[in-house]
């Protein structure tokens, strides 16, 4: 379980590795809520349905609600995915970027688990970290300001402060609610 209370990605992926549990899991998403719903929406019949519907309880994906109703937690597809996303070693940041020397300080200065931990109230130090989002945005793609939000949350919880500050700094440029990459290093791949 990852530390919101929801499987993590790893435990999802084990609780949807079996074919009931995932009809079952189907038949919640497309608004099944008793065991009897379940059951005439995925075909099984009640023991293999209630089997598969106690296993994803007791993993956390599935919450029963008063009167029999059930619930399955979409919010841990989200919290999976981002603590997957951020689960990378401290150093990873900075290899990745291909950085050494004073900017890989900073980014294990800043960087925990895939995230920032602050945003650098130092120029110079914020425009390190800047400088490691803005790889995260392929050069001459652009990107509806939502998705760009969606990429920024990945890396803190205040991804329009993010964006901005990569607006202002030069990294993206933005016009009509669109952004595409105008800054920023470009690491360059080994032979």
């Amino acid at each position: 379980m990852s530390g919101e209370g929801v499987p993590s990605a790893e435990a999802l992926v084990g609780l949807l590795a079996d074919d009931d549990r995932r009809a079952v899991a189907a038949a919640l998403i497309l608004g099944a809520s008793r065991l009897d719903e379940v059951t005439a929406a995925t075909g099984l019949d009640v023991p293999r349905a209630a089997k598969a519907l106690t296993r994803l309880v007791d993993g956390g994906l599935v919450e029963r609600g008063g009167e029999g109703s059930l619930v399955l937690l979409g919010r841990a597809f989200a919290v999976a995915a981002r603590a997957a996303a951020s689960a990378r070693p401290v150093s990873d940041a900075a290899e990745e970027a291909g950085v050494s020397g004073e900017a890989a300080k900073v980014l294990r200065s800043f960087v925990r688990d895939g995230r920032l931990t602050q945003i650098p109230t130092t120029r110079s130090k914020r425009l390190v970290v800047l400088d490691r989002l803005a790889q995260e945005f392929e050069p001459g793609r652009r990107y509806q300001e939502r998705t760009v939000n969606t990429m920024l949350s990945r890396w803190h919880d205040d991804p329009a402060a993010l964006r901005r500050y990569l607006v202002d700094e030069g990294f993206l440029s933005r016009d009509a609610g669109v952004y595409w990459r105008t800054g920023g290093s470009v690491p360059v791949e080994g032979p």
